[in-house]
């Protein structure tokens, strides 16, 4: 992907990761690298993807993908922004400000939370169903 003035640098870290169902949508963004937030966090297991609320205490693990406009379009209306999701900017470990999907916490009672903050290492804690 070219770089211009309309990139956006965004944090993922569940069905969006290399490797996960819906990381075709990142196909040609550029990989800035692994990535973890600051520890004011919480991951829920919403049951087929993971979400984000702020106001925790973890650090969650992920990955930083430079987007142009169209690409960041496409995840809005994956991620449902801004009526289920909503794009949020947020601080990383490293001080870089990134934006994320963030889902609202009151919709999140009875969600069970992924103390690790690794969403991958969520999927392989699972049983079989």
């Amino acid at each position: 992907m070219k770089r211009d003035s309309t990139s956006t640098r965004v944090f993922v870290y569940g069905t969006l990761l290399s490797g996960e169902p819906n990381h075709r949508l990142l196909s040609g963004a550029r990989l800035v690298g692994p990535a973890r937030t600051l520890p004011r966090f919480t991951l829920y297991d919403y049951g087929f993807f993971p979400t984000l609320a702020s106001g925790g205490k973890h650090a969650v693990e992920g990955e930083v993908y430079e987007v142009d406009a169209l690409m960041l379009a496409a995840l809005d209306r994956l991620e449902g922004h801004p009526h289920f999701y909503q794009r949020s900017p947020i601080t990383l470990d490293c001080g870089s400000h990134v934006e994320a999907y963030l889902f609202p916490k009151a919709r999140l009672a009875g969600c069970l939370i992924i103390a690790s903050g690794s969403w991958r290492a969520q999927l392989k804690e699972r049983k079989p169903w």
